[in-house]
């Protein structure tokens, strides 16, 4: 990992922009705190729209968690913002809005060329990411996943024991095969639904969560489409956080 950029904000949050491997991050910690005391670790997954249109919208995210008492991380997704363009998914992009700008369905093929290449390739990013942030000083365990692509955040729930908890956002397409996968993530989960999103198969992301394995699971729905979030939704998965990990 290689730091990239250093400031310190405006309510004791120190940001640091890295790269691990040529992919751009991000990094908040708490300015003041000491290394003698690590704080626990919150993945901020986002939608693949390059960290740049995300920012105004992670740093909020970043500044709550660092006033709960975490640190918190990010990374540049697969062929998104600065990094190389990855034809298949584009192609994949522009076969999903030739479906919807022509009201046809979003076939299973366009959803699994769309996202299961993404997951493939994104997963093992965040797990390298991850070995390289709780090795630096200040940070340390338990760790949590927090919004972005939900099939993201199930592979990663699966496939990384280190994750203790995941807060997700279903509101976006998920391949038929990442259903199996649900049925074997056993983490405590935080599943934000908005009940009017006009991407997002609303049946499909009950039969998600349906899914799910995990023992203690929580569906929080609330009227309005994908961009309509409420403010106090945040407030719910801070709450859930702190419950899991500190």
């Amino acid at each position: 990992m290689h730091f990239t950029s250093e400031q310190r904000l405006d309510d004791d949050v120190l940001e640091r922009g890295f790269t691990l491997g040529g992919i751009p991050g991000l990094l908040w910690t708490p300015a003041s705190a000491p290394a003698s005391a690590p704080v626990p670790l919150i993945l901020l997954g986002h939608p693949p729209l390059g960290l740049r249109t995300m920012y105004p919208r992670l740093v909020a995210r970043a500044r709550r968690a660092v006033a709960d008492g975490f640190a918190a991380a990010t990374i540049e997704l697969p062929g998104s913002g600065d990094r190389p363009s990855w034809p298949e998914i584009e192609q994949a992009r522009a076969d999903l809005r030739r479906a919807v700008r022509a009201g046809e369905p979003v076939t299973d093929a366009i959803v699994d060329a769309l996202v299961l290449p993404l997951v493939d390739r994104a997963v093992p990013e965040w797990r390298a990411a991850l070995d390289a942030l709780l090795a630096l000083p200040g940070i340390g365990g338990p760790v949590g996943y927090s919004g972005g692509v939900i099939s993201i955040g199930i592979r990663l729930a699966l496939a990384e024991p280190r994750i203790a908890a995941a807060g997700l956002f279903a509101g976006s397409f998920v391949p038929r095969a990442m259903f199996e996968e649900a049925r074997q993530v056993t983490v405590p989960l935080h599943v934000l639904l908005q009940w009017d999103d006009e991407g997002n198969d609303r049946q499909a992301a009950l039969d998600l969560f349906d899914a799910f394995g995990s023992e203690e699971k929580s569906l929080y729905a609330n009227m309005g489409g994908h961009t309509g979030v409420p403010q106090f939704a945040g407030e719910d998965a801070a709450r859930f956080f702190a419950r899991h990990l500190k």
